[in-house]
């Protein structure tokens, strides 16, 4: 099922989600409704604060085809690469903008996955973009936190007039 976005400024954007403890057919159907209402956006990722679920969940797929959606649970970055990449940036909670930010090329991130085991896992490219994207929304932050302030004021004061 497609799920509605927590329009910004909403208070759950900033707020830490919560560590799940098992992985359960509810939260197997959070994640399906998850990557539904990604690839509805189309985006390639999407963390379950985003839809008002206050819980470390994040799906992304940055494949061509699709329907190569990574399930995480708790994900946590346990390596990352010295080496940068510049990709623009948005987000559903803050329609019709965006902007260029810098983050690791590569990550390793470690979560519980569908079957509720510990994986490890590496990322690159726009994969790793994602997943880190993701996993600052589940501390509460967005992206344009990676912006100066006054870029930052400028996008959020752009925004604000399209919602008008």
């Amino acid at each position: 099922m497609k799920r509605a976005y927590v329009p910004w400024p909403d208070k759950r954007l900033r707020t830490v989600a919560e560590d799940v403890t098992e992985i359960t057919d509810e939260v197997r159907q959070i994640w399906a409704d998850m990557v539904e209402t990604m690839d509805a956006m189309p985006g390639v990722g999407l963390a379950a604060v985003q839809i008002g679920v206050m819980q470390r969940l994040a799906v992304v797929d940055a494949s061509d085809e699709r329907g190569q959606a990574v399930c995480m649970a708790n994900p946590e970055v346990l390596h990352a690469s010295v080496q940068l990449r510049e990709h623009e940036e948005a987000s559903p909670n803050l329609p019709g903008v965006s902007a260029v930010v810098e983050r690791p090329r590569a990550v390793t991130v470690r979560f519980l996955n569908e079957a509720g085991a510990l994986e490890e896992r590496d990322f690159v490219g726009i994969w790793a973009t994602s997943v880190q994207h993701q996993i600052d929304h589940l501390k509460g932050k967005m992206y344009f936190d990676h912006l100066s302030r006054t870029k930052r004021e400028m996008l959020v004061k752009k925004a604000r007039k399209l919602v008008r």
